[in-house]
């Protein structure tokens, strides 16, 4: 997130931190991504590592409520772990393990905090073109990662919308985005009633393909899939390409990561010539919808209450244009 969040005591982050072994001499806010808050914390002789805070009360991906989001969350970043074990750290940034083994600790009941090694390498963006060898290398790491023994802590991808929710109350009801709630609410009232028919269309669709998907649970390969392997969240593309940021990992198709990874029929053809498995288009479609439903549903997480103008309020409206005219557009 880009916002600092004003909720956060850094005193106590820096205390929690001692379980990894550290002891901050500097904790840096680091306005990146978007979900989760971060800060990088060096220590007297100059030592960094990357520090996340995950936001329980928002992670409807790993649980319901900040409850289940723990237990959900505490078993992906397990899971990213035992992964490292397995591919070894030129394939991924995993959570670093406490003096008593744990990956995810809490720091309070709203928050969990999370360690990683600082890796001194160039990002990609989300929305980010790669070029044709950095795209090919991504699909080869997603072979070997999707090739891996999938660890016993990996969750299992539910194939429906966990904020549905949202977006039914703001289907139902656009009057409910009142203008004392915030600078984008009545924005969020003219979107919605404008694509109306157009989501809801999308909507059944989806439910069409959701069911299909489970119907076809028993005879369909699942892999362990990192869940959102954009360009934002590789380390060095087309170098290093090292896979970050794991709350979303999860045993599913392997089609839920390669229509984030690219759309070339070589590249494509080049994951099956590695795992044996050719991608299938239904899916891969599939998993492109939902995308940008699950955009769709955090920004209407975020507008349907109290919030203000900010860069991070900007950019989920920003998102949320860009996945209803994604939705407009597909059914045309």
């Amino acid at each position: 997130m880009k916002d600092r969040p004003t909720d956060i005591d850094v005193t106590v982050l820096a205390s929690a931190l001692g379980a990894w072994g550290i002891e901050p001499a500097m904790l840096t806010h680091a306005p990146v991504g978007f979900g989760d808050h971060h800060w990088v914390a060096a220590d007297a002789e100059g030592r960094r590592t990357f520090v996340t805070v995950a936001d329980l009360a928002h992670k409807p991906h790993c649980g319901p409520d900040a409850a289940g989001a723990w237990t959900g969350l505490s078993r992906a970043m397990n899971t990213a772990a035992t992964l490292e074990s397995a591919l070894g750290a030129a394939a991924l940034v995993a959570p670093l393990r406490t003096g008593g083994g744990e990956t995810l600790l809490r720091l309070t009941d709203r928050y969990a905090v999370s360690v990683f090694p600082y890796v001194d390498a160039p990002t990609g963006h989300f929305g980010q073109v790669l070029a044709p060898g950095a795209r090919r290398k991504l699909v080869e790491r997603l072979a070997q990662l999707h090739a891996t023994q999938p660890p016993s802590t990996t969750p299992v991808h539910e194939p429906a919308l966990p904020g549905r929710p949202a977006i039914e109350a703001a289907l139902a009801d656009p009057q409910r985005f009142r203008a004392d709630s915030g600078p984008y609410a009545q924005r969020c009232q003219a979107l919605l009633s404008t694509n109306y028919a157009a989501l809801r269309s999308t909507l059944e669709r989806f439910d069409s393909g959701t069911a299909q998907l489970a119907s076809d649970a028993s005879t369909a390969a699942t892999v362990v899939t990192h869940g959102e392997p954009h360009p934002g969240n590789v380390l060095d593309p087309g170098g290093r390409t090292l896979l970050v940021d794991w709350d979303t990992v999860a045993l599913a198709p392997p089609e839920r990561d390669l229509w984030l990874a690219t759309d070339a029929p070589e590249d494509l053809t080049r994951y099956a010539e590695l795992t044996g498995h050719r991608p299938d288009p239904t899916l891969l479609a599939y998993y492109e919808l939902r995308w940008s439903l699950d955009d769709m549903a955090a920004a209407l997480d975020v507008f349907g209450t109290r919030h203000p103008d900010t860069a991070d309020t900007r950019q989920a409206w920003e998102g949320l244009v860009d996945a209803v005219a994604a939705l407009a557009d597909s059914q045309g």
